[in-house]
């Protein structure tokens, strides 16, 4: 085994340019993978936060219903000919027992009931349409984090105070509204009620921004003339946001109500990161095995060169396991240090992209130190050299040096 190692080795270091070329390819394979899969999951995680601002998990709702016949049909004639979509009261009966059954799945963490319904903000003659939603404002911000996008004021007042609003930034930028100013606002049940503005949300989605507030649940109710039992919506948040589908399903079978996931309401942007990861991966891999053929072609040039060395050494007792080894451990000694340097790079590149400023919601570029994606590349990286290292192996093996030394 020692002796294979020192055959190797020298093999190695003799051949100084071609190995340097073979471990700069893994480098930059392996950086690159790296790199790619670091952003892809950094894009998700940016993407999946602006979203669940404002959207839970998953919501479960009344929904509207089918029409049915109003009689039996006893003469084959129906009595609704074409079944239409019919408006059902979205009320959710007993709020507080879907809450509890919906706590009770062993997967979920956080539930909070929700009243949604359309508006005007009202100032002076001026009138703006918009969407109040009544919530509970601490387990709203456990939920959505809504602190972390108030700009000015505090979202504690919302809690104390049944007439205070938070508004949404483009909301106080049209009417020309500050913290403390009073609103009015209308329902489509024409009650009206004036508001203090508490605080002021950037989500900097333009049309939640423009349209959205935040009021106390039991001030929504009382805007529609609904009693404290009068809910929406109920959202839902659990463990992993990627097996939400499963749980939605049975939410529905547990509360007896329709259930929707966030992937069921957005799945155009769904499919876009699917294709966004299929693409890059395909990529990354591409670039990883473009490199293993630079093994592969190094050590199928040092085989041809080599090959009345290889034929002395099996005469004088050498096995073909033994010249396999001998070229394997060429191949991963190649390949273990394109990855340790592969994986510096990438740190490297990653922590200059961590630097730049992108603006807007998204901050600094979405990407950080992903450590599955470091010990995926590893793993990728080995592989890879193993087999573009076995196969010129393999062959140099299967050397006969009765016909080398003839030639």
């Amino acid at each position: 085994m020692n002796i294979n190692n020192d055959i190797g080795t020298t093999y190695l270091i003799t051949n100084k340019k071609m190995t340097l070329v073979a471990i700069l390819g893994i480098t930059l394979g392996m950086s690159i993978y790296i790199f790619m899969n670091c952003m892809v999951v950094g894009f998700d995680k940016t993407s999946n936060d602006s979203i669940f601002k404002n959207t839970a998990h998953i919501r479960v709702f009344r929904d509207d219903v089918v029409s049915r016949p109003l009689a039996p049909d006893i003469t084959k004639k129906a009595v609704i000919i074409n079944p239409k979509v019919v408006p059902a009261s979205n009320t959710i009966i007993n709020p507080d027992e879907v809450v509890s059954l919906a706590k009770k799945h062993p997967d979920v963490v956080n539930v909070t009931p929700q009243v949604t319904t359309t508006m005007f903000y009202n100032i002076g003659k001026t009138q703006v349409p918009g969407i109040a939603t009544g919530i509970l404002p601490n387990e709203a911000d456990q939920m959505f984090n809504i602190r972390s996008t108030i700009v000015e004021g505090s979202f504690e007042k919302l809690q104390s105070n049944l007439n205070a609003i938070a508004i949404g930034s483009g909301v106080a930028e049209k009417l020309s509204l500050a913290i403390d100013d009073n609103i009015n606002i209308s329902s489509p049940k024409g009650v009206s009620k004036n508001m203090k503005i508490v605080a002021i949300f950037k989500t900097n989605n333009s049309i939640v921004d423009k349209s959205k507030s935040y009021i106390n649940l039991s001030t929504a109710q009382q805007l529609l003339r609904e009693n404290n039992t009068y809910v929406t919506d109920i959202n839902v948040n659990v463990k992993d946001p990627e097996n939400c589908d499963q749980i939605s399903k049975d939410l529905k079978v547990l509360t007896g109500y329709s259930s929707e996931s966030w992937k069921q309401a957005n799945e155009t942007m769904v499919a876009g990161f699917r294709m966004r990861r299929i693409v890059i991966t395909f990529i990354s891999y591409t670039i990883l095995i473009v490199a293993g053929f630079g093994i592969y072609n190094i050590l199928n040039m040092t085989v041809s060169q080599k090959i009345n060395d290889i034929s002395i050494l099996k005469a004088i007792g050498f096995r073909g396991k033994d010249v396999v080894r001998i070229f394997l451990t060429q191949a991963m000694s190649i390949g273990l240090m394109g990855v340790v340097s592969g994986c510096i790079l990438a740190v490297i590149l990653i922590t200059l992209l961590k630097k730049v400023y992108i603006g807007g919601d998204i901050g600094y570029f979405p990407i950080d130190y992903e450590l599955t994606k470091f010990l995926q590349g590893i793993g990728v990286g080995l592989i890879i050299s193993f087999f573009a290292g076995y196969l010129p192996a393999r062959k140099a093996a299967q050397v006969d040096p009765v016909s080398i030394f003839r030639r």
